[in-house]
């Protein structure tokens, strides 16, 4: 049916989940958004998801149409929940699941975008299987985008035409992500942090510049796994030249694991019909149990500030959320409990306008996404340092000497004037 028919099957009050990652179902919602001044009090569930552009569904005039409510504020609803018109739920990423299967969050409908259907009449939704596949599950109603640009991805994101209340064929482009390349400093960082992490480890890695220039500096190792959250072109020439083998894992042997991935045609292209890339629901890819089975696991992400005693700020800017907590948290903490695993926290000394981001205390209003008593590695351009086992003034000493140099005697200054005689001895 068309687009305009389909989410005739959305009614007033219904819970509406819509898929995320790099393939959120932008027909369908641009239908429901045309449907706004027949509907009243629909929730609008969305979570991680990288658009093309402003949800169309985040207009002031359609108040009393659509609730938004995001699990995680990504740029397609991020000024509109700036500006107070919408929400967020504050869960992290893994544990969201849970809250559509417990009933905590309805969920009435789920629009989703799928691949062409197998010779079994399977669909999958691909990029995205994260919070889509528990949406999927728990839903009355699936509503789906079918697409030959999604990419066939097994695991999780597999269901049968026969489950969809309503299918509308589409042929639209994914969005790309660009390849981020490292610029001279966070390549100083991703080196730093490539000679900690040993042959045979598992890697979760985050998204972004930093994350990349580790995955560069990790050419000459052996018998890497990926065991991620989110899977990115960077880790593509890893996979290519059998540096990452999935060999040394305790969890699926030999095949590398994702909940989501971002990247370009090039990536989604190598996941199509791939059965050694598997996609898993985020409540499995993100529990730090699971994820501790692995040896050697690596966490490696990215922070917005650090404090001096290594309170880690990855979700807010002062008291605007500028993104979520993600499953940060869920690797720092897995890694800890795997044998010989470690986590790296890495971020730029300074802000693009020369502010430090190792402050005395976190910025107020900052959120704390992870917690001092968690916190192992952080890096920056100037050093990496290794927190675990240290007292706070010791904490502090050491995260100084990985500040930007223009802003050492202000924090040294801070640190005497907190821990007194304590930091000054050392």
């Amino acid at each position: 049916m068309t687009a305009d028919e389909a989410v005739r099957l959305i009614e007033n009050d219904d819970h509406v989940f819509i898929q995320g990652s790099t393939s959120t179902p932008e027909v369908l919602i641009d239908a429901l958004t045309r449907r706004a001044d027949e509907l009243r009090n629909v929730t609008l569930y969305s979570a991680f998801a990288v658009t093309k552009r402003p949800a169309p569904y985040c207009d002031p005039r359609y108040l009393d149409s659509f609730n938004v409510v995001s699990f995680f504020v990504s740029n397609s609803v991020r000024e509109y929940i700036a500006q107070g018109y919408g929400s967020m739920i504050p869960r992290f990423l893994g544990e969201v699941p849970a809250l559509f299967r417990d009933g905590t969050c309805r969920v009435d409908v789920a629009l989703i975008n799928c691949s062409m259907p197998d010779e079994n009449g399977n669909v999958s939704f691909g990029v995205s299987a994260d919070l889509a596949t528990s949406a999927v599950e728990c839903a009355d109603r699936v509503i789906a985008q079918i697409n030959p640009k999604m990419p066939f991805s097994y695991g999780d994101p597999v269901i049968n035409l026969s489950q969809l209340a309503a299918v509308v064929e589409v042929d639209e482009d994914l969005v790309e992500v660009p390849t981020a390349i490292p610029t001279e400093k966070e390549i100083r960082i991703g080196n730093f942090i490539a000679e900690h992490i040993p042959d045979g480890a598992t890697l979760q890695i985050g998204v972004g510049g930093i994350p990349n220039a580790v995955i560069r500096a990790l050419e000459n190792h052996k018998h890497l796994g990926l065991h991620t959250e989110a899977m990115t072109d960077g880790v593509l020439p890893l996979l290519e030249r059998g540096i990452i083998d999935n060999s040394q894992k305790k969890v699926m042997p030999g095949k590398s694991i994702a909940s989501l991935a971002l990247g370009s045609r090039r990536l989604y292209d190598y996941m199509d019909y791939n059965k050694d890339i598997i996609f898993k629901d985020v409540a499995w890819t993100n529990n730090p149990f699971v994820i501790a089975q692995n040896p050697k696991v690596m966490s490696i992400n990215s922070c917005l500030e650090i404090d001096l005693t290594g309170q880690v700020c990855a979700d807010s800017i002062g008291t605007k959320i500028f993104s979520s907590v993600g499953g940060q948290h869920d690797f720092v903490y897995g890694s800890s409990q795997s044998e010989g695993g470690k986590s790296f926290l890495a971020m730029l000394s300074t802000t693009g306008k020369g502010v430090s981001k190792i402050k005395p205390v976190l910025t107020e209003g900052a959120g704390v996404v992870t917690t001092r008593f968690q916190t192992n590695y952080i890096a920056t351009e100037h050093g990496i340092v290794d927190l675990r086992g240290k007292t706070l003034p010791e904490r502090a000493k050491l995260m100084i000497s990985i500040a930007a140099p223009e802003f050492r005697e202000d924090l040294e200054k801070a640190a005497l004037q907190r821990f007194g005689r304590s930091f000054k001895i050392l």
